[in-house]
């Protein structure tokens, strides 16, 4: 069954972003960032407990050293010290999981690190050596070094197709600094193609090849919770039986 993933818990200190609150009964799997892009102590152990109250999945959502850009600018890291970097994220959840009785479900790369990930071996195998510890699957996208590098270390890899972002030509992510609004019937429909036929249309008309074990929709996105509604109401309606 196809799951609907979201990242959550990107609010800091008095800061907001997202309704995770109307969000999270919309969804299966929740990625809670770590506080490196978003979210602190306080953020990450309520939004554990708002996925516990809904039964909803939760893993880690590790950034770069970012938390002024979001975590969606590039930095130049040696992969020992990203896997160190990750590992304090992913810890730092897990502590704040194991105080709510929660499993950690996977670990999933935020932004820049997530597109540096699927092209780079480096950076996706700095990636696996944080998993290494923590022993849980990982999501990525087909076709990228997310693809190859986890699965060839031996992690299961949980496929991603994007409701609310554009793809490339080359059939990658085009990461912004900030989502803009898109049309919830729209993504909806896109979702249904990419897990019926394994492709999404480009930003420039070509069909690029997806796959999607899971459908991911930002809660920074500005109408998040209307496109998670019609995603979730799509897929319902075409379950097979």
């Amino acid at each position: 069954m196809v799951t609907i993933n979201c990242d959550m818990g990107e609010a800091f200190g008095l800061y907001r972003i997202g309704d995770d609150k109307a969000l999270m009964p919309l969804i299966s799997v929740a990625n809670v960032a770590c506080g490196f892009h978003a979210s602190d102590f306080n953020h990450m152990r309520q939004t554990v407990r708002l996925a516990k109250q809904h039964h909803v999945k939760v893993g880690a959502h590790p950034s770069l050293p970012d938390l002024q850009g979001f975590g969606r600018r590039e930095m130049k890291m040696s992969r020992d010290e990203l896997a160190n970097c990750i590992i304090y994220q992913v810890g730092a959840l897990k502590g704040f999981l194991e105080a709510e009785e929660v499993a950690l479900n996977h670990i999933k790369p935020h932004g820049a690190l997530y597109g540096m990930a699927a092209r780079s071996e480096a950076v996706a195998q700095a990636i696996c050596d944080a998993a290494d510890i923590f022993k849980t699957p990982l999501m990525g996208m087909i076709g990228t070094q997310h693809e190859a590098v986890y699965q060839a270390r031996g992690h299961a890899f949980i496929a991603e197709y994007y409701a609310d972002l554009d793809y490339d030509d080359d059939g990658s992510l085009i990461i912004t600094r900030e989502h803009q609004a898109v049309d919830p019937d729209q993504a909806a429909s896109r979702c249904l193609r990419a897990i019926a036929e394994g492709k999404t249309r480009s930003i420039h008309g070509r069909d690029v090849a997806v796959r999607a074990d899971s459908v991911c929709v930002h809660s920074d996105t500005p109408n998040a919770v209307e496109v998670a509604r019609a995603v979730r109401d799509a897929l319902a309606s075409h379950r097979p039986r």
